[in-house]
């Protein structure tokens, strides 16, 4: 089995920054790609969004929305990615969910798999 967990969401001030983690852990062989989507509050047209993505050699790909002041990065040795997040605006308020596509270890057998984090709130507020 593969856990992520998410730390670093809260509350911030439109223009401030925050900084999200999300470690993996478990039986795993390698990670392909790990990043963040992030689900905005209910409403019409309110689906998951790309905010980021990152691959094991390093290659990042970033939503629309968030280019240019968000910056994702990843540290292979403790399986865990980072989100750096600045300039923030109000509509960037949402939960921000870590994906991860693992290869595990089941038995002596090898599986691959998209695995989601409980996912952190971010809410951008005055």
């Amino acid at each position: 089995q593969v856990q992520l967990v998410e730390s670093g969401g809260g509350l911030v001030q439109p223009g401030g920054s925050l900084n999200l983690s999300c470690a993996a852990s478990g039986s795993i062989f390698s990670i392909n790609f790990m990043g963040w989507y992030r689900q905005a509050p209910q409403g019409p047209g309110k689906e998951r969004e790309l905010v980021a993505l990152i691959t094991s050699d390093g290659s990042a790909d970033y939503g629309d929305s968030v280019k240019g002041r968000f910056t994702i990065s990843r540290d292979n040795v403790k399986n865990t990615v980072y989100l750096q997040m600045n300039s923030l605006k109000p509509e960037d308020t949402a939960v921000y969910l870590c994906i991860a596509d693992v290869t595990a270890w089941a038995g002596t057998s090898k599986f691959e798999n998209d695995y989601w984090g409980q996912g952190t709130q971010v809410t951008v507020s005055s």
